[in-house]
């Protein structure tokens, strides 16, 4: 069964008029290997994403919306539970700092629509 991922993955290679031959030769892949990913029986790398991201000229939130969104909640219900910091610990401020910044990120990706729940 097609996750979003796949159907994205699909749908840009065909508006893009690539086969999945020339999108393997484009990867460095096989055309096996392009079908593993349009059918979400295979998980693409960083390497693949960044070079789909090319091939199609689209960003990478562009292609990857779903797992976007998965992610953005799996985070948010980890930060709402983070265990607490001990007391004396030198790094308190800077975690602080960036655990803010993290919520406040996800607070916007609320409010444009990236990362709804």
């Amino acid at each position: 069964m097609k996750n979003q991922f796949a159907l994205d993955l699909t749908v840009a290679r065909r508006k893009s008029g690539l086969t999945q031959a020339d999108c393997a030769h484009l990867l460095g892949t096989s055309r096996s290997r392009v079908s593993q990913l349009e059918s979400g029986k295979a998980v693409p790398s960083i390497r693949d994403i960044c070079t789909l991201s090319l091939i199609y000229g689209r960003p990478f939130e562009s292609l990857f919306g779903a797992v976007m969104e998965r992610v953005t909640r799996e985070i948010r219900d980890r930060l709402s539970n983070l265990p607490v910091a001990p007391k004396n610990w030198l790094g308190r401020f800077k975690r602080n700092n960036t655990l803010g910044r993290l919520a406040a990120r996800l607070a916007a990706d609320d409010h444009t629509g990236h990362g709804a729940a």
